[in-house]
């Protein structure tokens, strides 16, 4: 899987969107494969089962006309090739109600998995998600969304460009 990099999700075998569990058939390409994807994909049908390779080329979001992440549920970017590569050649990520994918610096930032209040402090990220929390796009102030975070997990993304880590909540 390393001949398939991934941006905006560099890892998502370790985020559980890619599998290797078994062989299964990419609905894409309809080759055997190890490794598969098995997360949103924003289509009419009911694909979901693709290789990387058919993910990262475009190949399958063309086929079915389908995005891997709602193009409306992401942060504004200026560059719409970027969107191209996020919502048509990333791997998604599952969310409770509504993934969004978060920007800075003029970019998307690249996913990174799913963590509780304990997960950020452990990885001395506590501070830094204090800094950057952003309650416009999470609907809770800060403290509540600590408080959410100590039973439930957050999306947790890192900057690009700058390296800052933010996270993203979706609790009713």
């Amino acid at each position: 899987m390393s001949e398939y990099n991934f941006k905006y999700h560099p890892d998502p075998l370790s985020t559980g969107m890619f599998k290797n569990d078994k062989t299964a058939v990419c609905e894409c390409c309809g080759k055997e494969t190890d490794v598969y994807y098995d997360g949103p994909f924003y289509t009419r049908g009911s694909e979901k089962i693709f290789c990387p390779k058919c993910i990262a080329s475009g190949a399958a979001a063309e086929k079915f006309k389908g995005e891997f992440q709602d193009s409306e549920s992401v942060d504004e970017v200026s560059d719409p090739e970027k969107l191209d590569e996020l919502t048509l050649r990333t791997p998604g990520y599952c969310g409770w109600q509504q993934e969004y994918w978060l920007a800075h610096c003029g970019d998307f930032c690249a996913f990174l998995g799913y963590n509780t209040w304990d997960d950020l402090v452990e990885k001395g990220l506590d501070k830094e998600i204090e800094e950057t929390y952003r309650e416009d796009i999470c609907d809770v102030d800060f403290e509540d969304a600590k408080f959410h975070l100590q039973n439930d997990q957050g999306y947790l993304f890192r900057c690009l460009h700058c390296g800052k880590h933010f996270i993203y909540i979706d609790f009713d």
